[in-house]
């Protein structure tokens, strides 16, 4: 009698929105035996569903990359034992700290963040209170969200964050700590915005502020009197609507 092995399914989930793909993978592990694998491909890097994964399920997810980079990443998912999952009643998804890797805890947290609709609540646990990501949600998000302490206390906190409102796509880019309009200030005043905006900033962050024009002149200004180098991106260009990413560069004298 010979020894047979399932074949490996092999889903590209390129197709799909972002909160469907992550809803199809998660239940496909969640009925995936242990021992057993699939692959999935995504046409980016696709780590903090790797983090939502252990999150949820615990230190039983293997995560073999098997092919990186462009708009094809390719990976190996496998449940290497059995473990009881998390079940959801009053939270959409879990972030636990616990389980990122401290450099990825902005790109994992706001990445799940930018999927969740209007209403969906993301549960956050981490060991010591994420304050820097308070501050970057109370800087991109101030409105949209509401944020609750459920356990507050040395070596757990428990943290609801629920999305009020729709998110703009763009600020689920994780290099964004802020945005703001500066179309309700006096031409003086939206420059100084911009420029206390791009102070606070450290190498590899960006902002996002709007205005009613373009803002070319402001672009020339900074190139002029700003020492530090910095990328502005155009992401609107609408009648009455421009948006701008400024981004502060690392110094390549350093």
């Amino acid at each position: 009698m010979s020894n047979t092995t399932s074949p490996t399914q092999v889903l590209d989930v390129r197709s799909l929105i972002p909160i469907k793909r992550h809803e199809k993978l998660l239940k496909l592990f969640r009925e995936l035996p242990a021992g057993e694998s699939f692959v999935f491909i995504n046409d980016h890097d696709p780590k903090p569903l790797y983090y939502e994964f252990r999150s949820i399920y615990g230190d039983v997810v293997g995560w073999e990359y098997l092919q990186r980079g462009g708009q094809e990443w390719k990976v190996r998912v496998t449940r290497t034992e059995e473990s009881q999952g998390r079940e959801f009643e009053d939270i959409s998804t879990l972030m636990d700290l616990r389980k990122v890797d401290p450099g990825d805890w902005k790109y994992a947290v706001f990445h799940r963040y930018g999927m969740m609709l209007k209403g969906d609540t993301m549960e956050i646990i981490s060991e010591k209170d994420p304050g820097e990501i308070r501050k970057i949600f109370r800087k991109k998000f101030n409105g949209e969200y509401t944020w609750s302490y459920k356990k507050d206390r040395p070596g757990e906190y428990v943290i609801h964050v629920t999305k009020k409102e729709e998110t703009d796509p763009a600020l689920e880019d994780v290099s964004i700590v802020n945005s703001f309009d500066v179309r309700p200030h006096a031409p003086a005043k939206r420059h100084d915005m911009v420029f206390d905006a791009f102070e606070e900033l450290n190498p590899g962050e960006a902002f996002v502020f709007i205005n009613d024009h373009d803002p070319k002149p402001l672009y020339y200004q900074m190139e002029a009197e700003n020492e530090e180098p910095f990328q502005w991106e155009y992401l609107e260009t609408m009648p009455k609507e421009w948006k701008v990413k400024v981004m502060k560069l690392k110094d390549k004298k350093q």
